[in-house]
């Protein structure tokens, strides 16, 4: 198991140069690698743990340099992940009511917990801010389905949110992934980019603390 993480762990540090081994190695086919991959990772609650802003920048510095078109690659990552939310979404709308009833193997409640109360929250909103953020942006799709969610704004919330999400991710991979700094630091760069995708979730659980600790000195 613990081999297993550090090869997880080593892939999202050195996205850019893995990416560039398969870039390398399968050419073409690679634009069907990425698209799986933000697909999967925004379309089924069972794989919250691929890589997507991080892979989003490595892409995008890696067109700069290699076989790779911008403009296609882009297109296609666009449509990858407002696909992805939208059969997630479907998914939760006809199946989830029974897997958030229950605890499962391959799916965590916790995570369909913390993404209800997200969209409790901000509403229609959280599938556009969920983007930002990894685990809930995997899961917030589900839940808006399971909470049976107008389709009509959910796809709105859905498309400005992808496009929003990829644009951010691509284009400053773009623009700044192939700086001297940012090349030669790039294993810095993704633990930055998942840093800050994480600190609404820091925040969150900061602040449910600091609620439960004061009802707990009142009662």
């Amino acid at each position: 198991m613990s081999e297993i993480f550090k090869t997880i762990i080593d892939i999202f540090l050195h996205l850019d140069k893995n990416l560039a081994m398969v870039i390398g190695q399968y050419g073409v086919a690679t634009y069907g690698l990425l698209f799986l991959i933000i697909f999967m990772e925004t379309g089924f609650v069972v794989t919250p743990f691929l890589p997507g802003d991080s892979l989003l920048f490595a892409a995008g510095a890696l067109a700069v340099t290699s076989s790779l078109n911008i403009w296609f690659l882009y297109v296609l990552l666009l449509i990858a992940a407002v696909l992805g939310d939208t059969v997630n979404y479907w998914i939760g709308h006809f199946v989830g009511p029974k897997i958030f009833q229950k605890e499962t193997k391959l799916i965590k409640k916790d995570y369909l917990v913390k993404a209800h109360k997200f969209y409790e929250k901000y509403g229609g909103a959280a599938i556009f801010l969920a983007r930002f953020v990894p685990i809930v942006r995997t899961f917030a799709p589900f839940v808006a389905g399971i909470a049976k969610m107008s389709y009509g704004h959910f796809i709105a919330y859905n498309i400005i949110g992808g496009i929003t999400w990829v644009s951010i991710f691509i284009w400053s991979g773009y623009f700044f992934g192939n700086l001297p700094f940012v090349k030669n630091n790039f294993h810095y760069v993704v633990v930055v980019i998942i840093l800050i995708s994480i600190l609404p979730i820091i925040y969150e659980f900061v602040i449910s603390k600091l609620n439960k600790n004061k009802k707990d000195i009142i009662n």
